[in-house]
């Protein structure tokens, strides 16, 4: 189904009981809620959980930007390493507001939050930001994107 988050529309997978335990999960870079493997959504929901997946911003079946241009992620990638701002039609705290905006479509208070690469991003922007909206948070292969980190070696 779309809802309307954010001012956009956003395609959404809403499973389990209404008032079940909510479960927001986020999905990476280009990716749709369907890469959510359909076992694992099934074994949240037989534990309790309402889980939501959805499609980010230009993903899948929500609505796309492609009049704003397509960001080349390679010189993206080298204005990240010469530390210049990045030239991008929105940014992660846009893409944070409109998993909020599902969030209160949906009519959720507050989720546990389960990121996946940039989605683990995006959860960490609405834990940051909103904390009140987050009862647990969950990132897998992601990155709070802090420049003092380490970097993946070339082999990884």
């Amino acid at each position: 189904m779309q809802v309307a988050a954010n001012g956009i529309a956003l395609e959404v997978d809403d499973r389990g009981p209404p008032d079940g335990i909510p479960l927001v999960l986020v999905m990476g870079l280009g990716m749709q809620l369907t890469a959510w493997p359909e076992e694992f959504v099934q074994q949240l929901v037989e534990r309790g959980f309402r889980v939501v997946r959805f499609d980010n911003r230009d993903a899948g079946l929500s609505q796309g930007f492609d009049a704003l241009g397509v960001p080349n992620l390679a010189i993206a990638g080298i204005r990240y390493a010469l530390r210049l701002p990045p030239r991008s039609p929105y940014r992660l705290a846009d893409m944070a507001a409109d998993t909020l905006g599902v969030m209160d479509a949906l009519g959720l208070a507050s989720a546990h939050l389960c990121g996946a690469s940039m989605g683990g991003m995006i959860a960490q922007h609405i834990a940051a930001r909103r904390p009140e909206r987050v009862r647990s948070l969950t990132l897998m292969m992601t990155t709070s994107g802090a420049r003092g980190l380490p970097q993946p070696t070339l082999r990884a």
